[in-house]
């Protein structure tokens, strides 16, 4: 099956941000568009609107004069949805209600053609359920396409359970077509970003909610450390706090509330006072133009170590030995067995975030993960009440000489960044078992749909096969409510290789 001619007809029905999004990519592919919305006028608004920015992109060399002219002729407002009835795709953004969107689609559906392909925007609701009032239900599908849809390369092509595999892979062709990077998933709460972005906020706001670090730090130590393009406190105030709450506790109601997927106290408590983010002017942070920025916590100086004894290889931290000669340390290297550690001076430990807790040991504090130890301008360590303050200091002292900023937080299992990512290699690997969606299109959903700096399967290469199992399983006997307990998906791909190497 290939993707909709450009002699056909394309109609987005909505003429919101998204709508006019949607409408603006199908135009600039070549095609027709029709653009309708039942607030009369509003479409005769959208098509000015969405010439205006077609001027922009000719100002900045980016769309021909003629190409835009071109463009301009092909769009049309449509007074009423019989307008629409020579179209080959209809693209819903309307309101975010089911028995609104049941309705839309029953009227087109006595309107346009057998072959028409339907498709919503939707981003929380069932897919299945929208299509499910309808009479042929296998021509309807998902696309979610991400705002500001005509710069966000990623769309989500959501199969529902009725949906036909012609009807699935025409959409799939036609988003490529348009210049779009689209993944194939199944209708799922959330989908695939949605879904497994869940981890991200929600850490966060726990480690915040524990009292372990404030959102600025948190918020640095997931840029600069995790690798992450912002923070979950700073995203989520450009998000608005109500979109991105209302979107966490309809996944959680989805998944009849799944403790992996509980919503933030804390964030609730934001919304009710009103507290959107920077719609609002005040959210995590306040955005008045005389408000003192908030700053991470940042170590003071502190003197390196004159050595370290490294105590096995560090594993998804070994980078870090390197640094260490190259900052002029000298390395003590001990064969062992039984961890990955290297021993100060003081006696202290420096373990890497493995879901314990600093109390649980005499003299150990944990460093939290990086994305790239090399690149990373800020670590985060943790250490309790009673680890000795040499320990603390020479652990500054180190990450310091290696030109890190040092973050220290509370004692919380997992830190921030490890904690995260193991949680949302979990929920991906629980995706795929069970048939959401590839491993491949997942690593490109939250790629390009969320600019992680890795997909959950490039993490889960660079960290080893056990990693997030152990780091979860650690995390879940501090934590028994379910919310860290290992997916059964990962535990199976944890243990695959041991097994076909026939250890017991």
């Amino acid at each position: 099956m290939t993707a909709l001619d450009l002699s056909s007809p394309v109609a987005v029905v909505g003429t919101g941000t998204m709508g006019q999004g949607i409408a603006q990519v199908a135009l600039v592919a070549g095609h027709p568009v029709r653009l309708y919305d039942a607030v009369p006028g509003r479409a005769q608004e959208a098509a000015a609107a969405i010439g205006a920015r077609l001027d922009r992109l000719v100002a900045k060399d980016r769309l021909g004069a003629a190409d835009r002219d071109a463009a301009r002729a092909r769009l049309t407002p449509a007074t009423g949805l019989a307008d629409l009835a020579d179209c080959g795709l209809v693209v819903e953004a309307v309101l975010e209600r089911l028995d609104v969107k049941q309705q839309l689609f029953r009227e087109l559906e006595e309107i346009v053609a057998e072959d028409c392909l339907l498709a919503t925007n939707t981003s929380s609701l069932s897919v299945t359920a929208i299509g499910g009032a309808l009479a042929s239900p296998g021509r309807f599908v998902g696309l979610h396409f991400f705002n500001p849809a005509p710069l966000l390369p990623l769309v989500e092509v959501v199969s529902g359970f009725a949906t036909d595999v012609t009807s699935a892979t025409r959409a799939y062709e036609t988003a490529r077509a348009w210049g779009k990077t689209p993944v194939a998933c199944a209708d799922t709460p959330g989908f695939i970003v949605n879904r497994i972005a869940r981890p991200f906020y929600a850490e966060a706001f726990a480690v915040y909610e524990a009292q372990a670090a404030d959102p600025a730090t948190i918020d640095a130590v997931l840029r600069e450390s995790g690798g992450f393009r912002m923070g979950a406190f700073e995203l989520t105030d450009l998000i608005g706090q109500d979109v991105n709450e209302s979107v966490t506790h309809s996944v959680w109601q989805s998944f009849f509330q799944d403790v992996r997927f509980t919503p933030s106290l804390a964030q609730r408590r934001l919304v009710e006072a009103g507290r959107l983010g920077r719609k609002s002017g005040h959210g995590w942070y306040d955005y008045a133009e005389d408000a003192e920025r908030s700053e991470p916590h940042t170590a003071e100086k502190a003197q390196p170590p004159a050595y370290v004894v490294a105590e096995g290889s560090l594993g998804p931290a070994a980078e870090l030995l390197a640094l260490i000669r190259e900052a002029g340390i000298q390395i003590r290297e001990e064969d062992e067995d039984h961890g990955t550690r290297l021993v100060l001076p003081s006696g202290g430990q420096l373990v890497l975030a493995d879901g314990q807790t600093s109390v649980e040991f005499r003299d150990v504090v944990y460093f939290d993960l990086a994305c790239d130890y090399r690149t990373a301008t800020r670590i985060a360590l943790s250490a309790s009440k009673d680890t000795a303050q040499p320990t603390l200091t020479e652990a500054i002292g180190l990450f310091q000489a290696l030109g890190k900023d040092v973050s220290v937080i509370g004692d919380v299992p997992g830190m921030i960044v490890a904690r995260t990512v193991a949680r949302i290699m979990d929920l991906a690997h629980d995706a795929v078992a069970k048939g959401v969606a590839t491993e491949e299109d997942i690593d490109t959903a939250m790629r390009l749909g969320v600019n992680y700096p890795l997909g959950p399967f490039e993490w889960g290469r660079r960290l080893g096969r056990g990693w997030a199992y152990d780091l979860l399983d650690d995390l879940h006997l501090r934590d028994p409510s379910g919310r860290y307990a290992p997916s059964l998906a990962l535990y199976r791909h944890a243990y695959a290789t041991d097994q076909r190497e026939g250890t017991p």
